[in-house]
């Protein structure tokens, strides 16, 4: 399966009758699928159908689709809802006698909402159902557009992020043959530090400044670091080789890589391990942001 951005666009439209139709959908990075829906009044019952599609054809990101209708030949028709617009009266009436207020004005009555309805004359219910089927069929083919566009992109992000793996894998082996790192440089900058103590003061204990020179070699010691960051980009790679929806699981690795790089920079004990550990952190950060466009 292959990688998947979450970034995209998509436009389509079709004819039904006398309804015209047109889609149009945009997906950005989310944390998650989120979908924001705008259709006219008077479709929503086409809503649900959309929303099940999106959730079907991807896993993430965040979707704005925007539907638009026209229908020739229609003169739109204006009816007051009597219902509503008594009930919104009565609940009015209600109240009067708890609040000091001016009274309603006719325009703010017929801007409530419910209270006014707006629709085309002449408009068949088999017509508008045929259409509704038809603007559904028409979303299935652009997020379909939608979905080849962002595989479009995913192809080009796997590339980025492949390369990224391979310069965060070369400066790990750098780090592993950086002669600062091996044991006999880091017993001999230990025993000069201890020879520089020593020569100071002879209060200090050499039994005891030997045995906290153990401790402090084997907390310098990089080999666990090196061993974590080898085995996180060796998973990243099968998570791109592996394709579909592992965005996460590429974000968890990059949070790894970033703690594995910062305990090496910490650990650093001579200059070329701490530049290796400064280019290391400036792979992985062009990592990460890469990503989180990875669906």
């Amino acid at each position: 399966m292959a990688l998947s951005s979450m970034t995209g666009f998509a436009r389509g439209h079709g004819t039904s009758g006398p309804y015209a139709w047109a889609w149009e959908i945009k997906s950005v990075n989310g944390k998650g699928l989120d979908l924001r829906l705008r259709l006219p009044p008077g479709w929503d019952a086409i809503e649900a159908p959309v929303r099940a599609a999106v959730a079907e054809k991807f896993a993430r990101g965040s979707l704005q689709a925007n539907l638009v209708v026209d229908r020739t030949g229609a003169a739109p028709s204006v009816r007051v809802n009597a219902a509503v617009l008594e009930a919104v009266l009565a609940a009015m009436r209600e109240i009067s006698g708890r609040i000091e207020a001016a009274p309603p004005s006719l325009d703010g009555l017929l801007a409530l909402k419910g209270v006014m309805e707006i629709g085309e004359s002449g408009e068949q219910e088999d017509e508008k159902r045929a259409a509704e089927t038809a603007a559904i069929a028409g979303f299935a083919e652009v997020i379909d557009a939608l979905a080849d566009m962002r595989r479009h992109e995913g192809l080009a992000l796997s590339r980025v992020l492949t390369t990224r793996l391979s310069e965060i894998a070369a400066l790990a082996q750098r780090a592993e043959a950086a002669p600062g790192r091996q044991p006999d440089a880091i017993r001999q900058r230990l025993a000069e530090q201890i020879s520089t103590l020593l020569e100071q003061s002879e209060r200090f204990d050499a039994g005891r400044l030997h045995q906290e020179a153990i401790l402090i070699a084997a907390k310098a010691d990089v080999r666990e670091e090196l061993d974590r960051l080898t085995a996180h980009v060796e998973q990243a790679r099968g998570l791109l080789a592996q394709g579909g929806p592992v965005g996460r699981r590429l974000d968890f690795l990059a949070q790894e890589l970033n703690r594995e790089t910062n305990t090496l920079c910490a650990k650093a004990g001579d200059m070329e391990l701490t530049n290796i550990g400064l280019e290391l952190k400036a792979a992985v950060e062009q990592f990460r942001e890469q990503v989180q466009n990875v669906e």
